[in-house]
């Protein structure tokens, strides 16, 4: 089972962490007289700090990136430290995946200094980690797929993801993906499978599927 990978996105997917972004967001938002939309929370999810930041920017008028982290991650940190909760399903298809001797990463669009938070405090531990922060073209580019499995020096691997930048991240990789239905918020009509609850066997069973496609 050596040859064979799982690739995990955080927020969303590990952990119940996009409720607590939108109300950051909301916080620094209503600062400048700007109600965040759910439609301004689908066209985000999934996407790095530089892109929400890029793509809020031109609905108020926000000061830039790096002074905007530094109230955005203070209100974040805040939330995460207090109503962060990890998804049950996710946990328990991790433990069983390492059972079996499954290699396993994560990737996440955050910034490195917010995914260690996040793993942190939901009590996660991953030897690989990739955040967005890291590479050049962040999701829905297949750079941090395609990283995240040479790193895991493995074969094949599949993706579990809940955004449509994630999805198409991990395609453009060639790998399956696993669409998990968290919040409404991500189209995951793109997914190898959409499931609304993370197993191991539903995960191992997109790999399975796609060897006797091919």
């Amino acid at each position: 089972m050596t040859s064979i990978g799982v690739v995990f996105d955080c927020d969303g997917t590990l952990v119940d962490s996009e409720p607590l972004a939108g109300e950051a967001w909301r916080r620094i938002l209503a600062r400048h007289s700007y109600e965040l939309t759910t439609a301004d929370l689908s066209a985000c999810v999934g996407r790095s700090y530089a892109h929400t930041h890029a793509y809020l920017a031109g609905r108020a008028p926000l000061p830039d990136a790096d002074a905007v982290w530094e109230l955005y991650s203070r209100e974040l940190f805040g939330l995460i430290d207090t109503r962060l909760r990890p998804f049950e399903d996710a946990l328990e298809a991790v433990r069983e995946l390492r059972e079996r001797g499954v290699a396993v990463a994560v990737a996440s669009s955050s910034v490195r200094e917010r995914l260690d938070r996040t793993l942190a405090r939901a009590g996660l531990a991953f030897e690989i980690t990739l955040a967005g922060d890291e590479v050049e073209h962040g999701k829905p580019a297949p750079d941090m797929y395609l990283e995240a499995a040479r790193r895991l020096g493995v074969e094949r691997c599949v993706a579990v993801e809940d955004s449509a930048p994630g999805v198409a991240s991990a395609l453009a990789a060639g790998m399956p993906v696993l669409g998990v239905r968290r919040d409404g918020l991500g189209d995951l009509s793109a997914a190898t499978r959409v499931v609304e609850t993370v197993t191991a066997d539903a995960i191992l069973g997109l790999l399975d599927d796609t060897r006797r496609a091919h």
